[in-house]
């Protein structure tokens, strides 16, 4: 008797050759199964404290795979199909059904800490990331600093991010970094500090100023400086468009340069400072109604400009400001001749500031400042600084602060009235509609003069950290005696014997730490108690 032939699909027919899992129908389990079983089998779900579900191998580098993007571990794994299943490949569909059973597996883990490129080690100690493909880090202690194969911490990776040379330990690596710079020894020393700053990931950073005339070659000393920290194709940048653009651009990068900065309008004045202690921005996730993404970040930022009168009140205390000085003629070099001396010393650099960052990671818990400037944890570390280097960048970064305070007034024409006015009266008291009235506007008011009472109060306060420097004291707790109750605004100028009147240098200051020999480049770390 004749028997139907019973037809075999390709499917069946490789479940026959043992590629893999077989139903007890004969057939292969969906695709989407046979990934999630696979992802399974060879990484770990974790989900970040901002909600985002990340893979890592589990005998790989401690690297964050990101499972929504199209992608970081989606694509790894369409690969790996296709080569445990020959002759099939994953279609879209059983990759997404994967990926959301994937996402439901990180749910269930208590957030992990995610970091990019720089995460501070349990213990004590901070790990920078390589950027290298074997997932290898350099972790600095209290004791120094050594490269090690397997990060102790968890970073993740972005398309902006760049690998970053081993460092060597070499005795003249900041030398070699100065050489580079058209800059003098006072202005090098705060930049040396502030590149060892900006690997120390809980603080507030503030953002690099480079400025000087055309010639001075401030874009490429910024690049060089991002390179150093957080090494990216694209070290330097455009002002971004928006805000939902620059947070894009913070999210995957954890130092960036905007170059040739000329006008700041008042929304990135304000983003940039919140970038710089701390911003998180929440917006509606793609392809969703009510579900939502956050982005958060503490970035480490540089800018190069001609003026400093660019900077708004707010961003003008969080920056140091770093003059760079006219390169004559003979003394330029071709950008070609530049990248090709920074790459070959770039090891020695890195081994440096490791060497210094070390030394101020020994002594930092033990500085105590006995003022608190505006960014006082930086400040803290520019003492940590002085102590191991035998520097004094914490007074000339206070003194520059104020010049640069300065400038930024200058720059506002609403503040430099309110500055005549009161040099003018001496103490003026009034309601932010008087204040509004007194003022002479100029014959064409610039944008961010105010047009009504509300804004003159807002504008008041923003500046009052501004009118301090320069010695006005503002004072908006009073009210006015009649029913109304308005709030008066009181404008004074500072006496000049008073203690705390601001000056255009540093005032002295006593010991800030316990007595400990100065340390020269590349010491060990001094021992603690």
């Amino acid at each position: 008797m004749n028997e139907r032939p019973v037809p075999v699909n390709s499917r069946s027919a490789g479940a026959g050759r043992g590629s893999g899992p077989v139903e007890e129908s004969g057939k292969k389990p969906p695709a989407a199964a046979r990934i999630v079983a696979m992802a399974r089998g060879e990484y770990r779900f974790v989900m970040s404290p901002d909600g985002r579900p990340y893979a890592v191998a589990v005998d790989g580098p401690n690297i964050a795979l990101p499972l929504r993007n199209k992608g970081g571990l989606r694509q790894r794994l369409a690969r790996r199909f296709a080569d445990a299943y020959p002759g099939e490949v994953a279609s879209q569909s059983a990759l997404a059904d994967a990926m959301t059973v994937l996402e439901g597996i990180a749910e269930d883990s208590d957030p992990v800490p995610v970091h990019l490129r720089v995460g501070s080690v349990p213990g004590g100690g901070i790990a920078v990331d390589l950027g290298t493909v074997d997932g290898r880090a350099v972790v600095v202690t209290a004791t120094g600093w050594n490269v090690v194969d397997r990060a102790p911490v968890l970073f993740r990776r972005s398309g902006a991010m760049a690998p970053m040379p081993e460092p060597v330990l070499d005795g003249d690596g900041l030398a070699r970094l100065h050489a580079l710079l058209n800059m003098d020894g006072s202005a090098f020393r705060q930049l040396v500090a502030w590149l060892v700053a900006a690997w120390i990931p809980d603080i507030p950073h503030p953002a690099l100023v480079c400025k000087g005339e055309q010639g001075t070659g401030k874009s490429k000393a910024a690049q060089m400086f991002i390179n150093l920290i957080d090494p990216s194709p694209a070290a330097k940048r455009s002002q971004p468009r928006d805000e939902k653009a620059w947070s894009r651009q913070a999210f995957s990068s954890w130092a960036l340069c905007l170059d040739n900065v000329s006008v700041i309008p008042p929304w990135l004045s304000d983003t940039l400072c919140k970038a710089v202690t701390g911003d998180g921005v929440v917006d509606r996730a793609l392809y969703t109604d009510d579900d939502v993404v956050v982005l958060t970040f503490k970035r480490v930022l540089a800018l190069t400009t001609i003026d400093a009168g660019a900077l708004a009140g707010d961003l003008a205390e969080r920056v140091l400001m770093l003059d760079l000085q006219l390169i004559d003629s003979h003394e330029r070099r071709s950008e070609e001749e530049l990248d090709a001396t920074f790459e070959a010393d770039r090891p020695a650099v890195l081994g440096a500031l490791f060497d210094v960052l070390a030394c101020v990671l020994a002594v930092l818990p033990s500085v105590r400042l006995d003022s608190m400037p505006r960014m006082a944890d930086f400040a803290r570390v520019l003492a940590a600084v002085d102590q191991t280097q035998g520097w004094n960048t914490l007074d000339d970064y206070l003194a520059t602060s104020a010049n640069v305070a300065t400038d930024a007034m200058e720059g506002d024409p609403f503040a430099m009235a309110i500055a005549r006015l009161v040099d003018q009266t001496g103490t003026w008291q009034g309601t932010a509609a008087q204040l509004l009235d007194i003022l002479p506007a100029p014959l064409i008011r610039p944008p961010n003069w105010p047009k009504d009472a509300t804004r003159t109060s807002g504008r008041v306060k923003r500046l009052a950290p501004l009118l301090r420097s320069i010695g006005i004291t503002v004072d908006d707790t009073q009210r006015s005696r009649d029913r109304h109750r308005h709030r008066l605004i009181t404008l004074a100028r500072t006496p000049d014997d008073d203690p705390s009147a601001p000056t255009a240098s540093a005032p002295e200051q006593g010991p800030l730490w316990p007595g400990v020999a100065p340390l020269g480049q590349g010491s060990t770390p001094p021992d603690q108690p």
